[in-house]
């Protein structure tokens, strides 16, 4: 079912009416080629171009088309006019001639192995005229050379007067199309029809923590993955041509610069639909870090499709278009299918604009309006680095957006954790418990009331209360002695979230005393409010010996949101 939406989405991009958004015919693959050696007619040696780019602190080179690179193992395959300088120019970059000597030897027996028509183009014939006379002193003069020897980068030919590459001559082209086309030897599992198998798939690039090289989906490297003394890509029988649609649509979606994939910890996500639709590329915005230049577009992005979910409607695509989104994640020398979902534009929105309204929490002015999934997940880490969010939350949170399911257990066990080891629920901490629970609540189906974005005076939960009694009795505490360097929270916190009967009774006596140094009015006020809240408590049972996790997680809401209620009055009256 993957393989064959990514084959149907190579075969959408391929009749894209814009010449600039199609992807590579068969045989050929987009590659980004850093340096290219400018040749004459004769061979000669004239320019070596650096066709890189500065982006971030980066340089990019650019891209071409160029014949379909092989499969590299640990053994000596040549491409065919272009690879890295080892192959191309002989150059050794690791301290191993013998091997060097062999890779150029190679290079240039799969241009000698062209038909005799294809050799005699002018630019096979200059490139081989190159070979026979070029010396590394040649390269001396050009400024590039350090870099070269450095690198090993990918290298490639243009014949002077020329736009395109020499692999990208029609001559060249016509002859890889050809070569690609082999007899049929088995039916294809994609297409169902009869075609050449593909015995090794090409690497799918840009999975964060695979190779660098590349991984594959598809592999069968030892007999024990072999059934029926089949081996290598005949245990799972795909065409070249299936093959090389969906390497290549993956390969794309994958891209650096792709707007149709977003990192979510260690998962690699990327969206497709069956025809163009907005949130093929809506998906950055949405789950995003939003860039410098455009703070506000994880907002619009949002109203955007809060707006498509209540008209049904979007600015391009219907609301039934099929849509389709994978999660990948590394596994050494292959890829792991982290999750795979196939739902139409429209659920898929309602579910994105769900995940929104779970994590809505009151929060300060400066915060984001809405937290992205970086923030979200970051907020939740020990030091709030990347770095340290557990390996499987990223995807497992992004596959409960998307399925509509709850949210992973060690999403609220690691919100309340940091909660109790820094003794402060956060933004971040508060949106992600107030998701995870209305999720159980809603999954369960049981009577508990949902728990709102603002503070909640009718919720009834024990829990949610003993943590606004908590922010109340702190906040009187800060109300009586101005400039306090620690509160009761620094202190108690962790105790009164997880066994409530072994500090609040001292809590309650300290409490009087505070009272005592406020003003009659705001004396009489806390009072109130402290009524009020212990008017949901049973005598019998107050304060409770311990709490669960999930209880752990409603105490820290209502302190979270209490104490924010405390800050909106006072703005309001420094208004008034």
């Amino acid at each position: 079912m993957i393989l064959q939406a990514l084959n149907a989405y190579y075969r959408r991009k391929q009749a894209d009416p814009d010449p600039a958004k199609r992807l590579p015919a068969f045989g050929l693959e987009d590659k980004e080629i850093p340096f290219v050696l400018e040749i004459d007619i004769d061979g000669k040696l004239l320019n070596l171009a650096d066709t890189r780019s500065a982006v971030g602190k980066k340089k990019i080179g650019q891209r071409f088309l160029v014949p379909q690179g092989v499969k590299k193992t640990s053994g000596v395959a040549a491409n065919l006019l272009w690879d890295t300088a080892e192959y191309v120019l002989g150059i050794d970059t690791r301290n191993n001639p013998e091997r060097v000597a062999e890779q150029h030897a190679a290079f240039r027996a799969r241009i000698e192995a062209l038909p005799e028509d294809v050799r005699q183009d002018d630019g096979i014939l200059a490139v081989l005229a190159f070979l026979d006379t070029f010396r590394l002193e040649s390269l001396a003069t050009f400024p590039a050379l350090a870099d070269i020897q450095a690198s090993n980068p990918v290298v490639s030919f243009r014949l002077h007067g020329d736009v395109e590459l020499v692999c990208q001559r029609p001559a060249v082209v016509a002859a890889t199309a050809h070569q690609a086309e082999d007899a049929p030897d088995g039916v294809c599992l994609v297409s169902g029809a009869p075609a050449a198998i593909e015995r090794l798939h090409p690497a799918i690039k840009g999975v964060w923590g695979a190779q660098t090289s590349g991984a594959n989906i598809v592999s069968f490297n030892l007999d024990a993955f072999n059934s029926y003394g089949k081996a290598q890509g005949a245990n799972a029988p795909l065409g070249k041509a299936a093959v090389f649609a969906y390497t290549t649509a993956l390969n794309h979606l994958l891209a650096r610069d792709s707007r149709q994939r977003i990192q979510v910890g260690d998962t690699s996500t990327v969206f497709w639909a069956e025809e163009p639709h907005t949130l093929e590329t809506a998906m950055p915005d949405l789950f995003g870090e939003p860039s410098k230049d455009n703070p506000d577009s994880n907002t619009d992005a949002i109203k955007a499709l809060y707006a498509s979910v209540a008209s049904g409607q979007f600015s391009v695509g219907g609301p039934d278009t099929r849509f389709h989104v994978l999660g990948l994640a590394p596994n050494a020398a292959r890829i792991s299918i982290r999750f795979w979902e196939t739902a139409t534009a429209a659920e898929l929105a309602r579910r994105i604009r769900q995940h929104f309204e779970d994590v809505a929490v009151v929060h300060a002015a400066y915060e984001p309006e809405h937290l992205s999934l970086f923030r979200l997940l970051t907020g939740l880490a020990l030091l709030n680095k990347a770095d340290n969010i557990p390996p499987n939350l990223g995807g497992g949170v992004m596959r409960a957006i998307l399925e509509g399911l709850p949210y992973p257990a060690t999403l609220l066990n690691l919100a309340v954790a940091r909660c109790r080891a820094e003794q402060k629920p956060t933004y971040a901490r508060a949106a992600a418990i107030k998701a995870s629970i209305n999720r159980w609540i809603r999954s369960r189906n049981t009577s508990e009331k949902e728990f709102t974005p603002m503070l909640d005076p009718t919720n009834t939960n024990p829990a949610y209360r003993l943590g606004r009694l908590f922010a109340t009795l702190e906040k009187i505490q800060e109300d009586a002695s101005p400039g306090l360097n620690a509160t009761i929270r620094d202190r108690y916190y962790g105790a009164a979230s997880s066994t409530p009967a072994t500090v609040f009774p001292t809590l309650l006596r300290l409490n009087k005393h505070h009272l005592g140094k406020l003003t009659a009015g705001l004396a009489i006020n806390r009072e109130r409010l402290i009524g009020e809240i212990m008017d949901g408590f049973d005598a019998a049972t107050f304060p409770p010996r311990i709490l669960p996790l999930p209880d752990q997680a409603r105490f820290a809401l209502g302190y979270y949101q209490q104490r924010h209620a405390f800050f909106t009055k006072s703005t309001t009256e420094q208004i008034q």
